[in-house]
């Protein structure tokens, strides 16, 4: 049985020997669940499960697992880095108790950052667009959030609307004096997949041949990598962007709908050290294997989940059927009710 239930679990089903098992047994059982008695939500946010796929697989490729982001309270990997970007300057005074908290965001951070400052009393202004989910932004205002909507073109995600939408948390944050959290340019956040990227390890006991994750601001990608490196320089990194946008591979910027990623220009916090080479993914094919997820697997996920398992399966059939892949479930696709119902009534 290829399943790893939490992060307290590691892959023992591969490791052909008996020694090699019981060790892995022990550690189920002699390691502690940092999240056991929660005094907060924000105490559950990490520690999520990695589970094999079973039929979304390559015919005779790499085995491939997924880390189960859902499972953070928002229903997203974001949570991690938004109680990270909001923690680091609380230790440090650029963030005093209380004080109020400026972000621009496709949608996952605003919920995230949302959630952490609802429980930790900082107002939160975010500046989105309708490019968005709306179930995204209702969420954001659900959690006490107070939005500015920057209008995009005909809903679709440019390099215009994410500068136009930094521009103005930019200048409401001159404006009002409250921190911006910069997610673009904030290292504060690698701290947060430096803890996921062991999570990792140490669920596929070391065993891990390739990861792929899809980039945004590029903090998830280069966190993980950076540290699944240390522990094993031969991993496989594999970075993830919108094919009609795929501007780290050299080509144009342009508009795509696979929420959460693709900028439409090089973000700040990448460089061309972070992965050994990029995919290019389409709107339709990360839609297209979003649905294939929820009917096949289970998991209902969004667009950049999507991204991530196409270019997964890519990856595992170059590297074989010895080896492990890992990819990230980056959010539930609860999420995207709107957007998915819109295109299967189109399809019937």
């Amino acid at each position: 049985m290829n399943v790893v239930n939490d992060a307290n679990n590691v892959i023992c089903d591969y490791i052909p020997r008996p020694a090699a098992r019981l060790d892995c047994e022990q550690s189920i059982h002699e390691r502690t669940h940092m999240n056991s008695n929660p005094q907060s939500v924000l105490d559950t946010i990490g520690n999520t499960s990695l589970l094999a796929l079973r039929h979304v697989v390559p015919s005779n490729g790499a085995r491939i697992f997924i880390k189960l982001e859902s499972q953070n309270p928002t229903g997203s990997m974001k949570d991690r880095m938004a109680l990270a970007m909001i923690e680091a300057p609380e230790r440090d005074g650029r963030l005093k108790p209380g004080g109020a908290v400026v972000e621009y965001t496709g949608g996952s951070t605003g919920v995230s950052l949302a959630l952490v400052c609802a429980v930790k009393k900082h107002p939160l202004h975010l500046v989105s667009s309708d490019a968005f989910s709306k179930e995204k932004l209702d969420h954001m205002r659900l959690l006490g959030a107070k939005l500015t909507i920057v209008p995009s073109e005909n809903g679709k995600q440019t390099e215009k609307l994410t500068r136009d939408m930094i521009r103005e948390a930019h200048r409401i944050a001159d404006e009002t004096g409250a921190y911006i959290t910069a997610q673009m340019e904030n290292t504060d956040q690698l701290d947060a997949y430096t803890k996921m990227a062991e999570e990792i390890w140490t669920q596929t006991g070391g065993r891990i041949d390739g990861f792929v994750q899809s980039v945004g601001t590029a903090a998830s990608l280069r966190g993980i990598s950076a540290t699944l490196r240390e522990h094993d320089e031969r991993v496989r990194i594999v970075g993830v962007e919108p094919a009609e946008s795929a501007v780290l591979s050299g080509g144009p910027s342009g508009a795509h709908k696979i929420d959460g990623i693709g900028a439409g220009y090089v973000v700040p916090l990448w460089h061309e050290r972070i992965a050994d080479e990029i995919e290019r993914v389409s709107t339709d094919e990360a839609r297209a294997m979003a649905f294939r997820l929820a009917a096949e697997e289970g998991l209902f996920c969004g667009t950049s989940t999507g991204a991530n398992v196409t270019a997964a399966l890519r990856l595992a059939e170059r590297l074989g059927p010895r080896a492990t892949v890992v990819t990230i479930m980056c959010d539930t696709g609860m999420k995207y009710l709107k957007s998915f119902s819109q295109t299967l009534d189109a399809a019937s």
